[in-house]
């Protein structure tokens, strides 16, 4: 990767070295692709003096030796290790990097003895950590903390681009509950639309980058979709065609009116309980991110989670995008200019509630929604895009793909909840606006959240 991008992990990972100093090991976890080796090997070579990088989707027998036969000898392990990886290792100022560990999980367990051991600092990436397989038959370890890593949020995309701190005055305004004025609006809301079909993939963003093509950027986007297909058919081992049938479906799902994914659609025969690991896997292994009904809205959202009603969002809303449209229509111009424009009225709502979806969780909130249906009285029916905590209460979010300020569902919920709701916050495309107790933001504010 010749162009080099900023990511918000780096200064975690420096708060992780400044405030452990070796008392924990630190795992680096998230989708393929999203830029977790990268960003590791960076790390290591700017902040110790010296670092070792064991990749496990390349180990040599002698390396795997090693492990099999010398960890009861520290001094011997880190000897051989040294001469085979031609790295000089310095006690309390190097750094052991295991990347892809989740292909060997025997070194994912020696944590615990390593970091008692206390000579270096050490780091972990993964991706399908969480899979039984990789787990399987080992003690994970408690000196283990975990920084999830996502792709490249709309902040971190503006970097990219060469604008540093235009976001903080996104924040401002998002404090002051201030619009941004219409140039500025307009500024960003094309830098959003952008960033809807580049997206976070770092190879995708430093190819649009290199050729500010959309095409380009696309190929990029569809050779990560193409590695998620390969990987379901590598690890989700006895039940690939249900992971699969999920997967290809979630943009049907996302274009309906209500957009919980319906198993009907797979099969009139499908039952949950036949599709449950399927829907695990898939968010396991970080592809997608799913959203819960949260049916009695408190502060413990998770607490009243309905797992059986749920909704699927795609971890990029770019890669989305290529999924939605066969290689020949995404390769139409008039995609692009309609998806830049604003003007693809028939999906940019599922777009957008999937970019809301994608930097809510790379905000660090989990996703909940509420879903009320009564088949007797319509009056009665609720739909809240996203339930989110804020300052100890329960935020509603409702997502407008349109500059509409309608909001009957929102209505309902705060009169049902007003003992428990904050501030209710409607996400669409024009710029900041306050009414009462309802705020409305331009949707790349998301991430004020």
């Amino acid at each position: 990767m010749s162009m080099e991008l900023k990511r918000k992990v780096y200064q975690r990972l420096l708060e992780w070295k400044q405030n452990r100093n070796g008392r924990t090991a630190i795992m680096l976890e998230g989708a393929r692709r999203v830029g977790k080796s990268h960003i590791a090997k960076k790390f290591a070579e700017n902040e110790y003096r010296s670092y070792l990088l064991i990749d496990f989707s390349f180990i040599t027998p002698q390396v795997k030796e090693v492990f099999e036969q010398d960890i009861h000898d520290f001094d011997l392990f880190f000897q051989k290790l040294s001469i085979l990886y031609h790295v000089q290792l310095f006690r309390g100022e190097s750094i052991v990097i295991f990347d892809e560990v989740q292909l060997y999980p025997p070194a994912r367990q020696l944590i615990k003895h390593l970091v008692a051991d206390n000579r270096y600092h050490y780091l972990e990436t993964g991706s399908l950590i969480t899979l039984k397989q990789n787990v399987q038959n080992i003690l994970i370890p408690s000196e283990e903390e975990t920084i999830e890593m996502f792709p490249l949020d709309f902040e971190e995309f503006l970097w990219s681009c060469g604008d540093e701190a235009d976001y903080e005055f996104v924040r401002t305004c998002f404090q002051k509950r201030k619009p941004l004025g219409d140039a500025i609006h307009r500024k960003f809301m094309s830098r959003f639309r952008e960033y809807l079909l580049v997206g976070g993939m770092p190879q995708a963003v430093v190819r649009y980058a290199e050729t500010r093509s959309f095409f380009e950027a696309d190929i990029e986007k569809r050779r990560i979709l193409k590695l998620y297909r390969d990987d379901v058919a590598k690890f989700a081992r006895g039940y690939e065609s249900r992971v699969l049938s999920i997967f290809d479906g979630i943009p049907s799902q996302l274009s309906q009116h209500e957009k919980k994914y319906t198993l009907a659609s797979i099969s009139k025969e499908a039952r949950f309980r036949e599709y449950e690991d399927a829907f695990m896997w898939l968010d396991d292994a970080k592809v997608i991110h799913t959203a819960f009904n949260s049916t009695d809205p408190n502060v413990g959202l998770n607490l009243n989670a309905d797992r059986l009603t749920l909704k699927c969002y795609l971890n990029d809303t770019a890669l989305l995008i290529s999924h939605t449209f066969s290689e020949s229509e995404l390769m139409d111009d008039d995609i692009y200019k309609s998806i830049l424009f604003g003007k693809l009225n028939l999906n940019e709502g599922m777009f957008m509630e999937n970019a809301v979806a994608q930097m809510l969780r790379s905000s660090g909130h989990r996703l909940f929604f509420y879903s009320r249906y009564d088949r007797e009285n319509a009056a009665n029916r609720m739909e809240i895009d996203f339930l989110i905590r804020r300052d100890r209460r329960i935020s509603p979010v409702e997502v407008k793909s349109s500059n509409y300020r309608s909001h009957h569902s929102l209505d309902k919920f705060k009169a049902k909840f007003e003992q428990k709701i904050g501030e209710s916050i409607v996400i669409y495309t024009k710029d900041v606006f306050k009414d009462a107790d309802i705020t409305y933001i331009p949707v790349y504010m998301t991430l004020c959240l």
